[in-house]
């Protein structure tokens, strides 16, 4: 039972209750269990989030048992970096869809994640389900935190929302590209917007109605065939976002000229490159059909215990040997 104190005169239901509660559940969250039914103002129940409080009146929330999760649990292998009650970190392998959706409605990392967890899953909005809170494409691997909770879930949705600007979130990613950037550091500041088949993203101009902002930093680790021209040179970048926008590493990478190899989407008309390689390196590039792109590092503040947290994951056998042949070169 919560009593509104004189400060609560005059505020929306929902504002107040959401703050009353100490921040154990979102405003939105609050808005559906006053829809529901589940909230009482002196004795009453009262289904309206925008009644106004009035000093004094006394609240009570009755919290139902999450909801079983739409998607079924599934006995998915996880490479599991980390886990506590509030969240799991995993290095997500290439393949690895993460949300059940159109074409992939089994086989998910969430549908992993819904077998591993269990009854930990306190529930996310309600629903037991595992709180997606950043994405990797399907063929993108490395390091995830997902949360179990309502309190990380939102703490570290603000977190990506915002790309650790107001507080501490470090993402690092590692491409292997074709060409080398001419510039060790740059900055590739263009807005992403839909492309002509809807799936694919595009660099667009910004008065267009669907850019997004997006910016990534890039920084050239290695260097493959430098200065030869009976070859094809190619470079290890790592890649740091500033917005996270569907595609941006590999949509901005092939906007400078230096497509992620291997890309399906973004790199098409660089695949003739590989002809040039020697072997066995050329059989291993043209066969190699999936972005080369790897999610290395992933840094943030836990949402419960406030510790700075990091984990890092090796680039997976594949991509390191495609690596390894061109530092052979």
């Amino acid at each position: 039972m919560l009593e509104a104190g004189a400060d609560a005169a005059g505020r929306r239901l929902d504002q107040w209750l959401a703050t009353a509660l100490g921040g154990d559940f979102s405003r939105n969250r609050v808005q559906a269990l006053i829809r529901q039914g589940a909230v009482q103002v002196g004795g009453n129940v009262v289904t309206e989030a925008k009644r106004k409080m009035a000093a004094g009146e006394s609240v009570s929330v009755e919290t139902p048992e999450p909801e079983p999760a739409e998607p079924r649990g599934e006995n998915i292998p996880l490479d599991i970096l980390y886990e506590d009650v509030d969240l799991i970190v995993i290095n997500k392998p290439a393949g690895l869809v993460v949300h059940p959706g159109a074409g992939n409605w089994t086989g998910t990392l969430v549908n992993a994640l819904i077998h591993h967890c269990g009854e930990s899953l306190s529930g996310i909005g309600g629903v037991k389900r595992p709180g997606i809170v950043h994405r990797l494409d399907k063929e993108t691997s490395g390091v995830m935190v997902v949360a179990k909770t309502d309190l990380a879930h939102r703490a570290l949705s603000e977190a990506f929302a915002d790309h650790g600007a107001s507080g501490d979130l470090e993402r690092a990613y590692q491409a292997l590209v074709w060409g080398i950037p001419p510039r060790m550091t740059g900055t590739v500041d263009a807005p992403l917007g839909r492309a002509a088949d809807r799936v694919r993203r595009a660099v667009v101009p910004e008065t267009r109605d669907d850019a997004r902002h997006a910016i990534t930093h890039f920084t050239v680790l290695e260097k493959f065939a430098e200065g030869r021209t009976d070859t094809v040179q190619a470079a290890l970048v790592e890649c740091r976002l500033e917005t996270g926008r569907t595609h941006q590493i590999r949509v901005h990478m092939a906007h400078i000229g230096h497509p992620v190899i291997g890309d399906p989407d973004y790199g098409q008309a660089f695949r003739t490159k590989a002809n040039r390689l020697p072997e066995p390196l050329k059989d291993k590039v043209k066969s190699f059909s999936r972005q080369a792109l790897h999610a290395g590092l992933l840094a943030f503040r836990h949402p419960a215990t406030h510790i700075e947290l990091k984990f890092e994951a090796p680039m997976p056998g594949d991509m390191e040997e495609i690596v390894g042949g061109f530092r052979n070169l």
